[in-house]
C-alpha cells in the first residue's frame, strides 16, 4: 500500500511540474508581450460601456464600490452603471438610491434570485457595445476600464479579465489570500497567451455585447456564472483576453469561515462546470482549454487531497513509531549528545521532487509579484500563505468534492452573510 501511495505521489507531482514548466516555456516565449502599464493612457477612441453591480446585503461597501467606478478616467458620457439590489435585506437599496438624479446610473430593486439573475437584468437595460460587472465588494483602478478597452482593438477579443488584487489585507487571513491572488496573475497570463482562461471574474471582465446576444445571458451555473460563461465562450471559439494592468481590488475574507465557504463555492463550481462541459476534454477543435486548464484544474484538486492523506499517513506512522519507541527505550534526551552529519540528510526522491514542486509554485510567485509591483519583494507573507493553504485548503477541497458528489450547492448570499 505504501508503494502505491509514493507511486501515485510520484505521477500526480509530474503532472504539476509539467503544467509549471509549460507555463514557464510560455513565459520565455512570450515575456515580452506581457504589457504593464503604470503611468495613465488615452484612447483614440472611447466606445460606450454598461457596468452592473449586483449587491446583496451589501449596504457597508456598496457606496465606496460605485463611487469607485464614476472615479474612472473614461468620459462620463460614455460610461454607464446600473445598480440592482438582489433582494437585499439590510440598506443596500437606500444607499443605492443616493444615486438616482446621477444621468448616468439606472437603479433596480428585485426579489432574490441569485447574482446571475441582477446581471442579467442588467443585460436586459444595456445599450452599449461592451458590457461588464463589479460585485459590490470591490474597487477599481481609475486606468482600469481603458487598460482593458486597448484589448478589444483586436477584433477577436471578445472578453477582457481584469488582476484583481486584495484590497487593504490586515490580518493572516487577508495577508495570505494577497499572495494567491498575486499567484494568480501570472498563471492568468499564461493561459491567457495559449487561449486556455476558463473564468472570466466577477469584478470586472468586460464583454463585448455580442457573445450574451449570440450565446444567450448568465446561468445559475452551480453560483459561478463566471466560470460557466468562459467555458461556453471556448466552447463558441470566443478569445478571452488577460489585462494585468487593469487592476481591480477585492475586499478579502477576513475570516477562516469566510474563506473556507468562498473557496468551497468555486472548487464545487468548477467541478461541476467541467462535467456540464466534459465534451471539452482533450477534443483538438477546442484546443487547451480541454487538454490543459480543465484536466489540471482536476490534478490539482486530486494533489492536494492525495497530498494531505499522504502526509497524514506517513506522519500518524511517525508518531506510531515513536510511540513504540518511547515504550521500549523510554524517553530521554542529551543535548550533548547532538551531532550534526550531512550524510544523514534526506535525499530521498519525494524531497527533491518536492523541492521541484514547490521551487515552481515560488516562481510563479515571483513574477505574479513582479507583474503587480514592478520589481521583486521577499515577503514574509508567502510563509503565511503556505501555512494557511495547507492547513486550510484540504478541508474545502474534500467539502467541495463531497458536496459536487451529492450535487450539494453552496449559497452565495450565505458567503456574504457569514463576512
Amino acid at each position: 500500500m505504501s508503494e502505491i501511495l509514493i507511486w501515485v505521489f510520484y505521477l500526480l507531482s509530474f503532472l504539476s511540474l509539467y503544467v509549471q514548466i509549460y507555463f514557464l516555456v510560455v513565459f520565455l516565449e512570450r515575456r515580452k508581450d506581457i504589457i504593464v502599464r503604470r503611468q495613465p493612457i488615452k484612447l483614440n477612441n472611447y466606445p460606450a460601456v454598461t457596468i452592473t453591480v449586483p449587491a446583496y446585503n451589501e449596504g457597508s461597501s456598496v457606496t465606496k464600490t460605485v463611487d469607485s467606478l464614476l472615479a474612472l478616467d473614461y468620459p462620463k458620457e460614455k460610461l454607464f452603471l446600473i445598480l440592482v439590489d438582489d433582494g437585499s435585506t439590510d440598506n443596500t437599496f437606500e444607499f443605492m438610491q443616493a444615486y438616482e438624479s446621477n444621468p448616468q446610473i439606472k437603479i433596480f430593486k428585485k426579489a432574490n434570485g441569485g447574482k446571475f439573475s441582477a446581471q442579467n437584468l442588467g443585460l436586459e437595460h444595456c445599450t452599449t457595445g461592451f458590457v461588464g460587472c463589479l460585485d459590490s465588494d470591490s474597487l477599481v483602478h481609475p486606468e482600469a476600464l481603458k487598460r482593458i478597452m486597448t484589448y478589444f482593438l483586436n477584433q477577436e477579443v471578445m472578453a477582457v479579465a481584469p488582476t484583481i488584487v486584495t484590497w487593504q489585507a490586515k490580518n493572516i487571513v487577508q495577508k495570505a489570500q494577497k499572495i494567491d491572488y498575486e499567484l494568480q496573475i501570472y498563471v492568468k497570463k499564461m493561459l491567457s497567451f495559449v487561449n486556455a482562461i476558463h473564468v472570466t471574474p466577477g469584478p470586472f471582465s468586460i464583454f463585448r455585447i455580442e457573445v450574451f446576444n449570440k450565446l444567450g445571458p448568465y446561468k445559475h451555473a452551480h453560483v459561478t456564472e463566471d466560470q460557466e460563461i468562459a467555458l461556453r465562450m471556448q466552447t463558441a471559439g470566443m478569445k478571452i483576453e488577460h489585462a494585468p494592468d487593469a487592476y481591480v481590488y477585492t475586499m478579502a475574507p477576513k475570516t477562516i469561515r469566510g474563506l473556507y465557504l468562498q473557496r468551497t463555492r468555486w472548487i464545487y463550481g468548477f467541478l461541476r462546470n467541467a462535467i456540464d462541459y466534459k465534451h471539452l476534454f482533450f477534443k483538438k477543435k477546442y484546443g487547451n482549454i480541454g487538454f490543459l486548464t480543465l484536466p489540471s484544474g482536476f490534478v490539482s484538486v486530486l494533489g492536494v487531497m492525495f497530498l494531505f492523506v499522504f502526509v497524514g499517513s506517513r506522519f500518524v506512522q511517525y508518531l506510531h513509531n515513536k510511540s513504540l519507541e518511547i515504550s521500549a527505550t523510554g524517553l530521554s534526551f542529551d543535548v550533548n549528545s547532538f551531532s550534526f552529519d550531512p550524510f544523514f540528510i534526506n535525499t530521498s526522491t519525494i524531497l527533491f521532487v518536492s523541492v521541484f514542486v514547490y521551487s515552481s509554485v515560488l516562481f510563479s510567485l515571483y513574477m505574479g509579484h513582479k507583474i503587480l509591483h514592478g520589481k521583486s519583494k521577499f515577503s514574509l507573507d508567502i510563509f503565511l500563505f503556505f501555512i494557511v493553504y495547507s492547513l486550510v485548503a484540504p478541508f474545502w477541497l474534500l467539502k467541495a468534492v463531497w458536496n459536487a458528489v451529492r450535487k450539494y450547492e453552496s449559497s452565495w448570499t450565505a458567503e456574504i452573510d457569514s463576512r
